[in-house]
């Protein structure tokens, strides 16, 4: 691979790392005069790094530890240029990249190739997916005790405030100009409903690769420049109990061969394949939900009356269903899927998104009827709403089954189940205050 800017003085160092299955970057630092290495395929890292748990401990029984001798696999960057980190300077550079077998093919443990697989059996029925991202995220403050976050500096519940987007102008300034020099194509900022959070809108591409890749960058680049102005970002899916939850909301259409959007014919309604797939995210919505709420917090925000959703359902313009369908200009007819957190992994939550809307087209799927009103409400089939659970139904799902590697699949489940025993056994400061003398 050939790229032009890798010896370009303006970098000492370049960090190079590949996403893992909690959406984590993990990588290593190479001096510049290395950065030949990642760019020529010679570029080596354990094939376990890509899913180890969230506190980067391997996954016990893991069959790429012992099983396998650790191997390592190669690493190749999924963009021909480096990266800049302004924040860090203008010295610093960045690399992501995925990993591959000994042979040159792609480790099919790596979230990234999941997604990559979807999107190649989507291209073999001439099909293009168009996706757009949008990301909640705080901005906190840590109490020295604890690291406990704090959102005192920011006016509660201050939903669409200009004046906390103007009081934040020099961070959101870095946060587009840096996307800008990245090639992240960022849309409007928005001041959400919690004290504190924000959301900002990435733009369509029809590169739902691209899509993912810009979404893990865009939250490298939001928790960089929080630091460097004197503020935390994070992206877990509930901080406060009391307040909203950040989510990743997805939108996708399909593009034919002659760039059709196929979800549009030219009613209100929309097209059977876009019901077909409606049908097929709902049937698997239950089995891949923990995809979209992947850790132990991720449940405090699937709250019945909490602007996240709890049942599998679809409606038009309803915001309380986990499926709308916008309104606007039927040329631009779409999904927006509002079940993942901001928490999750970009890639494994497209690949469920999209992978779940093909099994619907490719079987008819027939959808549910859409339902108006509160949906909280209407009786409809629950998500999972403990983790636990989510972590059976993934492991025993049909359709996720056929979506996902079953290496991956099988690394998902140990890794979660590894989390979720840590948690167990961990008793909090709250339990200790209410049980210790009183029962």
């Amino acid at each position: 691979m050939s790229m032009s800017t890798k010896s370009e003085p303006k970098y000492n160092s370049v960090m190079v790392a590949l996403c893992d299955i909690n959406g984590a970057f993990r990588g290593k630092r190479l001096p510049i005069d290395q950065v030949d290495k990642v760019f020529d395929g010679s570029l080596r890292m354990p094939m376990s790094a890509a899913t180890v748990d969230v506190w980067g401990r391997d996954i016990e029984g893991s069959e790429l530890v012992f099983e396998s001798g650790d191997a390592d696999g190669i690493c190749l960057p999924i963009r021909d240029e480096i990266l800049p980190s302004p924040w860090m300077g203008a010295s610093s550079g960045f690399v992501p990249v995925c990993m591959y077998d000994e042979n040159g093919a792609p480790h099919p443990t790596d979230s990234r190739h999941a997604l990559a697989a979807v999107v190649a059996r989507f291209a073999a029925l001439g099909l293009r997916p168009v996706v757009a991202t949008e990301l909640e995220f705080y901005l906190t403050d840590l109490h020295e005790q604890g690291g406990i976050p704090s959102s005192e500096k920011f006016d509660t519940e201050n939903v669409l405030s200009v004046q906390e987007l103007e009081r934040l102008s020099p961070f959101l300034d870095d946060v587009y100009a840096a996307c800008a020099e990245s090639g992240i194509p960022v849309d409007a900022a928005i001041s959400e409903t919690g004290a504190g959070q924000f959301e900002i809108n990435l733009l369509h591409t029809d590169d739902p690769l691209r899509a993912a890749d810009d979404a893990m960058m865009f939250k490298r680049i939001v928790k960089g420049f929080a630091k460097s102005h004197g503020h935390t970002a994070t992206f877990m899916a509930k901080p406060y109990g009391d307040g909203a939850g950040s989510g990743l909301h997805v939108h996708f259409s399909l593009l034919n061969e002659k760039d059709e959007n196929v979800f549009d014919d030219g009613s209100d309604e929309g097209s059977d394949i876009m019901r077909a797939a409606i049908g097929g995210l709902t049937d698997a919505m239950q089995e891949s939900a923990l995809l979209f709420a992947p850790h132990f917090n991720s449940y405090r925000r699937l709250r019945p009356n909490s602007h996240a959703p709890t049942t599998v359902a679809w409606g038009y313009e309803n915001r309380t269903a986990a499926i709308r369908i916008p309104g606007g200009n039927n040329k631009a007819r779409r999904i927006e899927h509002r079940v993942a957190g901001a928490d999750a992994n970009p890639y494994l939550v497209l690949a469920a998104i999209l992978g779940a809307a093909l099994a619907g087209i490719e079987g008819k799927t027939r959808a549910p009827e859409p339902l108006t009103g509160n949906v909280y409400e209407a009786g409809m089939p629950q998500l999972p709403l403990d983790w636990a659970a989510a972590i059976d139904a993934f492991e025993q799902g049909p359709i996720v089954a056929d979506i996902f590697d079953p290496s991956l699949l099988q690394l998902i489940v140990q890794s979660k189940r590894q989390e979720l025993e840590r948690f167990l056994e961990t008793v909090t400061k709250l339990e200790y205050q209410t049980y210790l003398e009183v029962v």
